[in-house]
């Protein structure tokens, strides 16, 4: 039997993580060089937007906000860009900045999902299913790094 509290909870999380996602993806996209890697995480920008929306629409049906990013992840994530890109602004670095998102994402998308196990199915498969685009997206930036 599924708990409302428990899918809201696990619905709020994939919301940040999203958000998260998205706002790194847009911190490096101008300074990506190399025109297929520029396409490519056009196409994941893209992914993830479809996603939020869905994650958005969920959330509506409980009437709930959402959740935004720890405002403090959030900042230190951009602080850690900004010096990274600083010091060596290659398309190589970006590659490695976006794949410690992405591994970041999922080990905490995982653990979200674990704690809230009476979240109801769907909310649990859209978890499941950003834990898949975002593990994708780590194994499709190796090339670029």
């Amino acid at each position: 039997v599924f708990q409302v509290e428990d899918t809201i909870k696990l619905l709020r999380e994939c919301d940040a993580g999203i958000k998260m996602g998205i706002s790194a993806i847009k911190d490096v996209y101008d300074k990506i060089t190399h025109e297929d890697f520029r396409r490519h995480i056009e196409d994941q920008k893209n992914s993830h937007a479809k996603m939020q929306r869905e994650i958005r629409d969920q959330l509506d049906t409980y009437g709930d906000e959402g959740k935004d990013p720890n405002p403090m992840t959030k900042g230190m994530a951009h602080v850690k860009t900004g010096m990274k890109l600083g010091f060596d602004c290659t398309d190589e670095t970006i590659a490695s900045l976006l794949t410690d998102g992405c591994h970041m994402g999922v080990k905490s998308l995982s653990r979200y999902l674990n704690q809230y196990p009476d979240a109801d199915e769907g909310a649990r498969n859209v978890a499941r299913r950003l834990i898949s685009l975002e593990d994708t997206m780590e194994k499709e930036l190796r090339p670029y790094l």
